[in-house]
């Protein structure tokens, strides 16, 4: 197979920071996606409808001419997001999904949830309402192993959750682990994960191959080649419960390759090449457009895109750096090296 046309794909997990950052990576995601969830963590974060409906104009704004997309907004849970919040973010829209951060877990999670127990209201009114809970799913604590935090929060967090609340959506998203894949798998059709192409493609190793490699390093970390491949049979096995989320996490370079440089791996250049290279590698070309083009819009109760794009099989060189900022460039995951597969166009 040379090419492949798909509906056009959606992410359901993206970072696209703001300002001139913004303005530099949403071009990348708007030639592959026509939809994305977008990540509320900024500074300060996303937490009301009227700051996420301002987010969304700048995104808006800052789409280049000729192309569509439509930004899909979240809002930031605290300890203290007050439950009728929920209920604007119903009425409203624009907002389709609330998404939790362990207190310190990733970039910007400083505000994040500290106790479970303090958003319990909060939580039974996201239920009711079917608004879903997008989980970062690792535990903070620091007598935790970081190759174990993601399975610790399954036992702990994660189990408890959606047995005090089984009718809530929940998306574990970025998962990374067996663990994982067997508990979305084993849970009620409300339960969901995404899974990055990073993740598809690289296990633990590759943070350390050749020396420190500070780009591909992001949280969750990758893990051991069993659970690699645990996500990879989850991804191309057809079950609609897994779908595409790229996370993909700008950060500029000083900030990558500092002395305790930033988690996150920039992808959105080759944001659906980067998923046709891990399907061929696994021999599942053929699931790739129900992952990357209905599940994910299924699970949201959003209609399938009426487009569509092609690859075509084709290597293509990934450029050293990228434009980012005034002061400083994007290093994005492949930089100097190469893709297999090309974007070829838009029907």
């Amino acid at each position: 197979m040379d090419s492949i046309t798909l509906t056009r794909p959606d992410d359901w997990h993206l970072h696209l920071r703001d300002g001139e950052a913004l303005k530099a990576v949403l071009p990348d995601t708007a030639r592959r996606f026509a939809r994305a969830i977008v990540m509320p963590n900024l500074k300060p974060p996303v937490t009301r409808v009227a700051e996420a409906a301002a987010y969304r104009a700048r995104i808006l704004a800052a789409v280049p001419p000729g192309l569509s997309f439509t930004p899909l907004m979240t809002l930031y849970l605290t300890d203290n997001l007050p439950a009728d919040e929920i209920d604007r973010a119903k009425e409203c829209g624009i907002i389709h999904a609330v998404k939790l951060y362990p207190a310190g877990a990733t970039t910007n999670a400083d505000a994040g949830v500290t106790d479970l127990t303090k958003c319990t209201k909060t939580l039974a009114r996201m239920e009711r309402l079917g608004l879903p809970l997008l989980v970062h799913g690792e535990v903070t604590d620091p007598a935790v192993d970081i190759f174990d935090r993601e399975a610790v929060f399954i036992d702990t967090v994660l189990a408890p959750l959606t047995k005090d609340f089984p009718a809530l959506k929940v998306v574990l998203e970025h998962v990374t682990t067996r663990e994982g894949v067997e508990f979305v798998k084993a849970s009620g059709a409300n339960v969901a994960a995404t899974i990055t192409a990073h993740h598809l493609l690289m296990n633990r190793n590759a943070i350390f191959s050749g020396g420190l490699r500070p780009h591909h390093y992001c949280l969750p970390v990758p893990k051991r080649e069993v659970h690699r491949q645990a996500l990879i049979a989850a991804a191309t096995s057809g079950n609609p419960k897994f779908f595409l989320g790229t996370d993909s996490a700008p950060h500029a370079r000083r900030a990558k390759e500092a002395a305790c440089g930033c988690a996150g791996c920039y992808t959105a250049h080759a944001g659906i090449e980067l998923y046709a290279e891990a399907f061929e590698a696994a021999g599942a070309l053929d699931a790739l457009e129900g992952y990357a083009s209905f599940f994910g819009a299924d699970f949201y109760g959003l209609p399938r895109n009426g487009e569509q794009i092609t690859l075509v099989r084709e290597r293509w060189r990934v450029p050293n750096e990228l434009p980012y900022a005034a002061d400083d460039v994007l290093v994005p995951l492949r930089a100097g090296e190469t893709v297999g597969w090309r974007l070829e166009d838009m029907q």
